[in-house]
C-alpha cells in the first residue's frame, strides 16, 4: 500500500492520487518525487560524486565484491522475494546486479538526489525509480525486501529510517544492510564521504532489533584486507580533507584490484559455510520483520 505523506491515509500503491485527500507526488527531473525540497541538496552526500562512481564502480574490487555478498544473501535468505526496494540506490550498480541474477522480481530504487537517479535510470530503464527521503517512506507493508547498502551511516536519524523500513516491509519481510564498521577506522575518507558514524556490531544490532526486526545473519567482511585498510586509514588521518582524493582507492593497479577481489570472494566462501567473521571494514546484516 502507498502511504500519503500529506494526510497519512493508505491507498493502492498503483494509484497516483491519494483517495482520501487528493494529494499526489510531484515530478522532479522526470522522477516521481516524495521529498522535492531535497531533490537537489538532500545532505549526507555530495551529488557531484555520482559521475565518478558511475565511471569507477563497475571495475572496482570493492563494489564488485560487495555485490557478490549482497546477491548471495538475497538468494540464501530471500530467494522467493517478489519485489524489492533499494534505499539510496545511487547510480543503480547494486540493482543492476540484482536484475542480472534475478529475472522475476519487480525492482524499485529510491535516492534522495535526482542526479543519482539519472545514472540509475539509464543503466536500468525497466526499473521503477523514485526520489524519496528514507526518513519518511511513502509505503506500508509493500515490499518483500528492502535493501540499504552503505546508506545508513550517512543519516543522523538512522533509527527513524529503520522504523520506516520496518513499516514498509510486508510481515516477515527482509531487511538487508551493509555498513562501514569500527569507529577506530575513522579517517578523512569518512569525512569526505559524509559519514555520520562507523558502526559497532552491538550498536547496529540493538538498533535493528529495537525497530522490530530479528537479526538472522550478521557478519563482517573486508576482513582479509583489514591490515591494509588500517594502514591506509592511519595515513588518511593526517590528510587535509580539502586535498583528499577518495577515488584513489578505486584506481589501483589492475593486478592489485584482481587480488583484492579474490580475497573478498574467499571471505564470501567462509560466510557461505556459516562463519561470521568477527572483524572487518564492513558488516552485512540480514534481518526479518517480526
Amino acid at each position: 500500500m502507498r502511504r500519503c505523506l500529506a494526510c497519512g491515509a493508505s491507498y493502492p500503491s498503483a494509484a497516483l492520487t491519494c483517495s482520501a485527500c487528493g494529494a499526489q507526488p510531484e515530478r522532479v527531473d522526470g522522477f516521481q518525487s516524495f521529498a522535492p525540497a531535497l531533490a537537489h541538496g538532500g545532505g549526507g552526500f555530495s551529488s557531484e560524486y555520482f559521475s565518478e562512481l558511475a565511471e569507477l564502480e563497475g571495475a572496482s574490487f570493492w563494489f564488485r565484491g560487495r555485490n557478490e555478498i549482497i546477491l548471495w544473501a538475497l538468494q540464501r535468505y530471500c530467494g522467493n522475494f517478489q519485489n524489492l526496494l533499494e534505499i539510496g540506490c545511487g547510480t543503480g550498480f547494486v540493482l543492476s546486479g540484482i536484475a542480472d541474477r534475478f529475472a522475476r522480481p519487480v525492482l524499485h530504487g529510491s535516492e534522495i538526489f535526482t542526479e543519482g537517479l539519472g545514472f540509475a535510470a539509464r543503466r536500468l530503464p525497466g526499473v521503477d525509480f523514485m526520489q524519496m527521503d528514507a526518513r519518511d517512506i511513502p509505503y506500508r507493508e509493500e515490499f518483500d525486501v528492502v535493501g540499504a547498502f552503505d546508506v545508513l551511516e550517512h543519516i543522523d536519524q538512522d533509527e527513524q529510517v529503520l522504523a520506516q523500513v520496518q513499516a514498509a516491509l510486508k510481515p516477515r519481510g527482509f531487511l538487508l544492510l551493509t555498513v562501514p564498521q569500527h569507529g577506530w577506522l575513522w579517517s578523512a575518507a569518512d569525512d569526505y564521504a559524509y559519514h555520520v558514524r562507523r558502526y559497532a556490531r552491538a550498536e547496529l544490532q540493538a538498533k535493528i532489533e529495537a525497530a522490530g526486526f530479528r537479526v538472522i545473519r550478521s557478519s563482517s567482511f573486508v576482513t582479509f584486507l583489514l591490515p591494509a585498510m588500517m594502514a591506509a586509514r592511519l595515513t588518511q588521518r593526517k590528510a587535509d580533507i580539502a586535498q583528499f582524493d577518495a577515488t584513489r582507492e578505486l584506481k589501483i593497479a589492475p593486478w592489485l584490484n584482481k587480488t583484492f577481489f579474490s580475497l573478498l570472494v574467499a571471505e564470501l566462501a567462509l560466510i557461505k559455510r556459516g562463519m561470521d567473521l568477527p572483524v572487518g571494514g564492513s558488516r552485512l546484516v540480514v534481518a526479518q520483520r517480526r
